[in-house]
Formats: structure tokens, C-alpha cells, sequence
């Protein structure tokens, strides 16, 4: 045996993964058995504690065998190869879904009690069971994590049979185990005290972690009219926010760019609000001339920093700029008008070269974060350097290109935005140098 209880198992699990430690990492345990062990790895990483439900769809005639799987919040993955090897016809999915809808239903309010799950966008997110055998339920919980958002998957079991890590498929970004034995029956066989874990006692773990580490956020669409026109945008601003961070976005992307919305959701769990908004109608953003018209998306960034300044939720709360590629000279621009309320102004792969003449004007301290493998930006970010008379730092992400697609990439954009802007948003603006 290996393990005393699920306790022992957890403990010595999370002791293979403090390399996390510090990142923006939830950990999901897996009902039921899961969960005792996600409770030891959630206390040594100080990370929110949370449950993956999910429900495996078998094949009607052969169970074990997974064509898909639900997860809460209508999540729903199908296993395309399965379903045509197995001729599974729509009738037979459908019957099967309905029976393990109803049941995850069931078990989602046993468990939540009608609370919201930690949201994941963005986020690393640690899997916990509680050993793995076929490997089927794991499999569907990766699916199921990587489609509510997940920006990396790190599957965690204290045991499995060797070889384990080749059924899931690259499902999991990481996958980390404490023993991995030849002969393996049961996942059972290595526990002293393998005892079925009550729903109480899940329950009752995950109300000991909840509440502080995720502030409730106002989330809403709004329509802000500037020159003319209506922008569309979407203001979530925490309870207590310590200020609020307007995103503008590069060239042919929106307020629904997945790499912006994952670092919007890293400082709304930083308690920052954020406005990510469109700069340009459907209609303009389908020419390529507005797109690199700086001066028209300037204007428009200030008009709406004009607007959220007045909004309840944000009066009197310092504002920011996060901008992206071309979004970040219109950020950068608009930051060197000398009317420009902003405290902070983030740069991701940005185009400083479009807004040159505007450098020396930007008195709100600047963080420009550049790719290692973007050479061009990062030339030009460096010659930026030397026309800023404001508070500045250049920050290169070693092995990462221009969109920042890499692994772990975003995760280490949002922890320096939220450095930066949490830090200067406390203590105002700095004496320009």
C-alpha cells in the first residue's frame, strides 16, 4: 500500500506539484473520492477549491466506453470517432444524455446549493482524482475543463497504471502522479483506508474553502456612445474594486478576443474591473484603414474613459489602459493627451511605432510586455524605451511569439498587468522621470 487514507494521498501529491505555487491556479477535485484529495493540493498551492462534475456518455451497449461526456453549464463534448465506429445513432445519444443530464443536475445541487462555480477563463487548472484506472472519467473531465475556458490543464492522481499518461490522448497539458505501478487491479489496492467519502463531507470541504478568493463581480454588456456612434463593451467591476482597466484591442480583434478576456478575468480575481470594449462598429472593423487609424481609435478610447469615469460603478476609482498591438498605440496616444486621467497603461505585443510622436506625453507609468520570439515588436518596444519620459519598464516573455499562444503565456501577461496596475493604481501616478 501507498497511501494511508485520501488525506495521506492528497499530501503527498501536492508535494509533486509546488511548482505551481504563486500562479492563478484552481483546482478541481473529482466527486466523490476526488475531492479529499484536491483539499490537501488546494491548501499547499493556497488555491480556490472547486469540483469538476462531469458525466461520462457510454455507449449504450458498451458502458465503459466514452462517447462524450456533460459538464455543468451545458458543456457538452462528443467523441466524433467513437460515435462512427460504434454506429450510435442521434436517437441512442440523445437517450443516453437525458439520463446522465438528470443526473448531474441532481448532483450539482446536492453539491453547490445553488452556488456559481469558480469561473476558469484564462486560468490553470489542476484535475484531482483520486487514482486513475481506465482513465475514461479523467479523459471527459479535461474535455469538460478545457471547453468552460481552461488556458491550461494539469491532470493530478496519486496512482495509476504504468503508462497512464498515453490513454488521455494530450487531453492534459501536464499530468503528474506519485506511483505508478506494474500490476495494477484497483485503485483501491493502494489505499489502507479506501472508504467511500460521504456527500456531506464533500459538501462540507468545499464550504471550508469557498468565499474570499473569488470577489463577486458586476458583469454586464453596455453600449457607450462616442463620436457619433455606439461601442459595444462589457464592464465587470468586482465589489470594492481598486480600479478599472480599459482594454483596447488589435487589429481585427474585439471585446471578445479570447486573450484579453482571459487577462480581464485574471484582474477581476484580483479585484481590478475591467471594460473591454470595441473601438470600431462591425461595419468599420471590416476596413483595414480604420483598423490602423490611430488617431480615430484614440479618440474613441478617451471618449470612453470619458464615460466609464461617470459610470457609479467606477467614479472616483483609478482607470487604466491595456493595449494590444495596434490597441496599444491608440492606448498609448491616448495616454499622452495631457487631460488623461489614466494611472497605468499596459502594452501586450504592442505598436508604439504607431503613436511615436505621443511617447513623450504619456505621463502614466508604462509596462510594455513583448514576445522573445517577436523580434520586430520587440525592436520596436526597445526603441520606444527611449522616447517614454514616464515611469517605464520593457518585460520580455522568454519563447514566446506575437500572440502570445504558447502555454502558460497569458498567465504570466496577467500576473504582470496585475502587478503593475494593482501597484500603481495604490499609489497614484509616479513623478514622471
Amino acid at each position: 500500500m501507498f497511501f494511508g487514507d485520501r488525506t495521506d494521498a492528497g499530501r503527498q501529491l501536492a508535494a509533486r506539484l509546488d511548482h505551481l505555487r504563486g500562479r492563478d491556479v484552481v483546482v478541481l477535485g473529482l466527486p466523490r473520492g476526488g475531492v479529499p484529495v484536491a483539499v490537501e493540493v488546494a491548501e499547499a498551492l493556497d488555491a480556490p477549491l472547486d469540483i469538476c462534475l462531469v458525466r461520462k456518455l457510454g455507449v449504450p451497449d458498451q458502458p465503459e466506453l466514452a462517447m462524450g461526456a456533460l459538464g455543468e453549464g451545458g458543456v457538452r463534448v462528443l467523441n466524433e470517432r467513437v460515435i462512427r465506429e460504434t454506429g450510435v445513432t442521434d436517437r441512442d445519444i440523445a437517450v443516453v444524455e437525458e439520463r446522465e443530464l438528470a443526473e448531474l443536475d441532481q448532483r450539482t445541487r446536492r453539491y453547490r446549493g445553488g452556488r456559481a462555480p469558480v469561473p476558469l477563463d484564462g486560468r490553470t487548472v489542476v484535475v484531482v482524482d483520486d487514482g486513475l484506472a481506465t482513465g475514461a472519467t479523467a479523459l471527459a473531465a479535461c474535455r469538460v475543463v478545457r471547453a468552460r475556458g481552461a488556458a491550461r490543464i494539469v491532470l493530478a492522481v496519486p496512482v495509476a497504471p504504468r503508462g497512464w499518461t498515453t490513454r488521455l490522448g494530450g487531453e492534459a497539458d501536464e499530468t503528474v502522479g506519485v506511483h505508478a505501478p506494474e500490476l495494477f487491479f484497483a485503485i483501491g489496492q493502494f489505499y489502507r483506508d479506501f472508504s467511500q467519502t460521504p456527500d456531506a463531507e464533500v459538501v462540507a470541504r468545499l464550504e471550508r474553502n469557498r468565499t474570499t478568493r473569488v470577489p463577486v463581480v458586476q458583469d454586464t454588456d453596455v453600449r457607450i456612445p462616442v463620436g457619433g456612434v455606439a461601442l459595444g463593451g462589457r464592464l465587470a467591476v468586482p465589489e470594492g474594486a481598486d480600479g478599472v482597466v480599459l482594454f483596447a484591442h488589435g487589429s481585427g480583434s474585439s471585446r471578445h478576443s479570447p486573450r484579453n478576456r482571459a487577462v480581464a478575468a485574471a484582474l477581476n480575481r484580483a479585484g481590478l474591473g475591467t471594460l473591454l470594449l470595441d473601438l470600431l462598429t462591425e461595419t468599420e472593423a471590416t476596413d483595414r484603414a480604420h483598423v490602423f487609424d490611430t488617431p480615430l481609435l484614440a479618440g474613441r478610447l478617451a471618449g470612453a474613459t470619458e464615460w466609464l469615469a461617470a459610470r457609479p460603478e467606477s467614479t472616483g476609482l483609478p482607470l487604466g489602459y491595456f493595449g494590444a498591438s495596434t490597441g496599444a498605440a491608440a492606448a498609448l496616444w491616448a495616454a499622452g493627451d495631457p487631460a488623461s486621467p489614466v494611472s497605468a497603461v499596459v502594452s501586450r505585443g504592442g505598436r508604439p511605432d504607431l503613436a511615436p510622436e505621443h511617447l513623450a506625453a504619456v505621463r502614466a507609468p508604462t509596462l510594455l510586455v513583448v514576445g522573445g520570439e517577436d523580434a520586430l515588436v520587440l525592436d520596436l518596444n526597445r526603441r520606444a524605451l527611449a522616447l517614454l519620459r514616464c515611469e517605464n519598464r520593457l518585460a520580455v516573455v522568454g519563447g514566446v511569439g506575437h500572440l502570445f499562444e504558447e502555454p502558460g503565456a497569458l498567465e504570466e501577461v496577467a500576473d504582470l498587468a496585475t502587478s503593475w496596475f494593482a501597484g500603481h493604481f495604490r499609489r497614484g501616478i509616479s513623478t514622471p522621470s
